[in-house]
């Protein structure tokens, strides 16, 4: 039973971080259930989902057209970051790791909610003219010094936990200028699975992956991140960004209340 329950927290999750990020809120506690320890749990999670990252970026891939040497630039500090955090991972205590990740996702959730004010601010102009299908022409430039090193920071807190990685890229996008969602996204997707992959090799070097309850999950989540992508482009912007904000703030709330 305990198998079956976590192969279903995959789908959902492989939907959920399609979308918004966060599905790792969904896989680590149905993995801490079935026994794992908190380190083993997101060990094998990160691996799990890691085909849902590329399902999800393939589901994407149309919205990609046009940011593709973006995309390339972008990968750098991802991959980077993601090996760094799964290395400081490996030397974290369990007790520490419960007590440190709350705080950074109720962080990125704020940082989320407050991103379009904040541009109006910046900007002094009405983001609510830039909600179409297109971006400013401005934001297919390369990407700046400070995203990058914002996105190798992200990339560190994503091979080290990974939940509500998306909400930190989606918002130092939209900070770059982005205003699409759904490019948003795609290029928050393909992110997301280079720090993954890097962060999945280096736990299963490490030995502490659960490869028999992984590979079941990482089925699951195959399916549930393509269906995500797809889903995800065929409704209003608002929705997503919804979305976006009400997993991040239960993968906080889910996170301090562990604790407790």
């Amino acid at each position: 039973m305990q198998p079956l329950i976590a192969a279903a927290a995959a789908v959902l999750a492989g939907f959920v971080n399609s979308i918004a990020g966060g599905g790792t809120l969904l896989t680590f506690p149905a993995l801490v259930a079935a026994g794992l320890t908190p380190l083993q749990a997101n060990a094998t999670s990160t691996v799990a989902l890691l085909p849902s990252a590329l399902s999800s970026m393939l589901g994407y891939r149309g919205e990609l057209a046009g940011v593709r040497r973006w995309a390339a630039i972008f990968a750098l500090p991802s991959f980077i970051g993601g090996g760094i955090g799964a290395v400081l991972l490996l030397h974290t205590s369990n007790a520490a790791f419960s007590r440190i990740v709350p705080w950074l996702v109720f962080g990125a959730t704020i940082l989320f909610l407050l991103q379009r004010p904040l541009l109006r601010l910046v900007r002094g102009s009405d983001l609510s003219r830039h909600d179409g299908d297109t971006d400013d022409a401005r934001t297919l430039r390369d990407p700046s010094i400070a995203l990058l090193l914002a996105q190798l920071v992200v990339g560190v807190y994503g091979g080290y936990f990974g939940a509500g990685i998306g909400i930190l890229m989606l918002a130092a996008l939209g900070f770059m200028g982005f205003t699409n969602i759904h490019r948003m996204n795609g290029l928050k997707n393909w992110g997301g699975f280079c720090v993954n992959l890097v962060a999945a090799v280096w736990f299963a070097m490490s030995g502490i992956v659960r490869w028999q309850v992984a590979l079941g999950m990482a089925v699951g989540s195959i399916v549930g991140g393509y269906v995500g992508a797809r889903a995800a482009q065929r409704v209003p912007q608002r929705v997503v960004r919804g979305a976006v904000a009400v997993v991040g703030v239960s993968s906080g709330v889910w996170l301090l209340l562990r604790q407790l």
